[in-house]
């Protein structure tokens, strides 16, 4: 029976990830591959290694799901357990591969490594799996029909072998099977706004809609609104986004500085259109280098320490900003200087653009490092602001 796979779980399987010895990136780099597709992906879950609490979280996840994916727990050591605890679900008794014990024994031999017989667990299959290449590493995955159209899938722990083989085993298969429902979403990147005070711009009755659903995430470097909906009733999941934008624009739009996965210098360059920036920073260490990175538009970066004999001649941003400007030979120039002030930051920059200099003084919420990167957050929006002025 073809089963159209519209829900999926997510397993990751290892001891490790539940007392932070490895960080698990797999889960959502797996969550977003499948959510863009249209998979509602329903849970993720770490698990230890125990038969148990694995064969469990299989029975539970196939109950719920249409598709269940599980990483690590796939190597040659005893307490690598997926392959058994998919073998228990599914009734049937794991047996060595010949095909597989020979591609084994051959990568084993062409390295000049010997071949320990515990290696043969990584040969194992059972009746109506099949295995999954696995070109960087010595545990293939598996593939497994069960029976009403639900597919469990067991990839490698290490993400430079799971990914590798989702991209080229799995999805193909997946989309030969036809994946998801008609699904979209669109994120909006802030600045200027906190999360909090999004509830009143957005509206109570937005935020507790179920299609489409918007959602605000506190990211690192914005607040993040994300529309998302699902097809009904003649109305496309584009459609439904469409429209609760169109909806969030006026009271949002003013602090929309990037969508998607843009950064800030993406949204930078968008407003230079072909000119260029030269940068001085005092006291951040270096927290605005940092977050613009290499920047194609980014000409000249210098670096003052707050104790530093330039730093003390006590000039203001303006002059800075001026300076660089006029050395790097840039269109822009851009200064910023922090200084710790009752246990937050004081932040000055200023902008020296078509002949004027402007200059601000913002505070960041906390000192220190905290401090220091928000003081650079703040330099980009405010260099933002100015190039939209």
């Amino acid at each position: 029976m073809t089963r159209a796979i519209a829900s999926a779980e997510i397993l990751s399987i290892g001891s490790e990830l539940l007392v932070g010895e490895t960080r698990d990136t797999n889960s959502g780099d797996l969550a977003a591959d499948l959510s863009s597709r249209g998979v509602q992906v329903t849970r993720l879950t770490a698990l230890p290694d125990r038969l148990d609490v694995v064969a469990d979280a299989f029975r539970a996840a196939l109950d719920s799901a249409d598709l269940v994916v599980s990483t690590g727990g796939l190597g040659p050591t005893p307490d690598d357990l997926t392959r058994e605890a998919i073998a228990q679900v599914c009734g049937r008794l794991p047996h060595v591969d010949p095909a597989l014990e020979r591609w084994l024994r051959d990568m084993f031999e062409r390295r000049g490594v010997a071949f320990v017989e515990a290696n043969l667990k990584q040969a194992w299959l059972i009746d109506g799996a099949e295995s999954l290449p696995n070109k960087n590493g010595t545990a293939p995955g598996w593939w497994v029909e069960r029976p009403g159209g639900k597919v469990i899938v067991a990839l490698p722990g290490p993400p430079r072998e799971a990914w590798p083989i989702w991209q080229e085993e799995v999805a193909p298969r997946l989309e030969a099977r036809g994946v998801g429902a008609d699904r979209y979403a669109e994120t909006l990147r802030l600045t200027g706004v906190g999360e909090s005070s999004l509830v009143d711009l957005i509206g109570e009755e937005r935020l507790r809609a179920a299609n489409p659903i918007v959602a605000t995430y506190a990211r690192a470097d914005a607040v993040d609104v994300r529309v998302s909906a699902t097809g009904e009733a003649g109305h496309s999941a584009r459609d439904l986004v469409d429209e609760m934008l169109a909806e969030l624009m006026p009271h949002l739009g003013p602090f929309v500085f990037a969508r998607g996965d843009e950064t800030w210098v993406d949204a930078l360059g968008r407003r230079l259109e072909g000119r260029t920036v030269a940068t001085v920073e005092i006291g951040t260490a270096g927290q605005l280098g940092v977050l613009l990175g290499r920047a194609e538009w980014l000409v000249f970066g210098e670096q003052l320490g707050a104790g530093s004999a330039l730093a003390r001649e006590h000039r203001g941003a303006e002059a800075y900003a001026a300076r660089v400007r006029e050395v790097a030979g840039s269109d822009v120039g851009l200064a910023v200087r922090v200084r710790e002030r009752g246990g937050d930051t004081a932040v000055t920059i200023a902008v020296a653009l078509d002949g004027q200099v402007t200059q601000v003084t913002r505070t960041a919420f906390l000192g220190g490092e905290s401090g220091r990167r928000r003081a650079a957050l703040i330099a980009c929006a405010e260099l933002w602001a100015r190039l939209g002025s």
